[in-house]
């Protein structure tokens, strides 16, 4: 479904068929922002956030604004096609089965450390405090999934193709750095 409110200094533009009021509430006082530009974009997702709905989107000029970003910074979605037309159930059960026991979610992680070539390549500076923290546990945190509204899942899509869905969390560091930014500039 598809929705359009125009009631504010920009369109609010949403992809869902019911929204809790305070998420709309928060999507209006974007849409009044002096630095928002075009619209806002509610997607399928969309809830209360700090300030700003997860699961929106807004454009802005010349500024950053940090709730905006939210706590979720690195927060990824992925899909990807397979060559497959069907998967038998017993099958994708044994596959859902492997990946449980093999991806860390929630509030697990990785026991040992995982090698230090999955990381960004780049040289962490004094300028970069939230990055030298967190290090050492994004370390044991690369490769897991998240908790909350993340997920991995094997579906078929319309197309009749199995695709392999994926929505990744940021694993403590989008809100590490949202909180610094919030505390302390």
């Amino acid at each position: 479904m598809f929705a359009e409110i125009t009631e504010g200094k920009i369109p609010i533009k949403l992809w869902l068929d019911d929204i809790e009021e305070s998420a709309l509430a928060q999507a209006k006082n974007l849409a009044m922002h002096p630095f928002a530009v075009h619209h806002v974009a509610l997607m399928p997702d969309a809830h209360e956030g700090y300030g700003m709905p997860i699961g929106g989107v807004l454009a802005t000029k010349e500024v950053v604004i940090p709730n905006a970003v939210g706590v979720d910074i690195g927060c990824g979605m992925c899909a990807v096609q397979t060559n497959l037309d069907d998967l038998p159930q017993e099958v994708n059960k044994k596959i859902l089965k492997i990946i449980r026991e093999r991806i860390p979610l929630g509030f697990n992680h990785h026991k040992i450390a995982q090698d230090q070539q999955f990381m960004p390549q780049l040289e962490i500076s004094s300028d970069m405090p939230v990055v030298k923290k967190e290090y050492s546990s994004a370390l044991k945190q690369v490769g897991t999934l998240g908790g909350g509204n993340h997920f991995l899942e094997i579906q078929k899509g319309s197309d009749g193709k199995v695709w392999i869905m994926i929505h990744s969390g940021s694993r403590n560091i989008g809100l590490q750095v949202a909180k610094h930014y919030n505390e302390n500039i």
